[in-house]
């Protein structure tokens, strides 16, 4: 699954247009490596996003296509969600 869908299904991001933006931005890491919105995304797969001054661990537990919004945050463990001091 692409990496902008998988933030738009489970609800990290609220639209697609959004995931894909900050993703071509460079503010989502894959295991360590920076990722574009097209990267494929795989169970186990630990994503660093930077959503202005926090930033959000998390690791992929599954996939689905589409979710229910009760439903959506199975989909990921969040490991950590840090404030960034400017």
């Amino acid at each position: 699954m692409r990496i902008d869908k998988f933030l738009k299904v489970s609800r990290l991001i609220k639209r697609r247009s959004v995931a894909k933006e900050v993703a071509d931005k460079g503010r989502i890491q894959l295991n360590g490596k920076i990722a574009k919105s097209g990267t494929t995304v795989k169970v186990g797969d630990e994503l660093q996003i930077q959503f202005g001054n926090r930033t959000v661990n998390v690791r992929v537990e599954k996939l689905q296509e589409s979710t229910k919004k009760e439903d959506a945050s199975s989909m990921y463990t969040l490991l950590s969600d840090e404030r960034v001091n400017a």
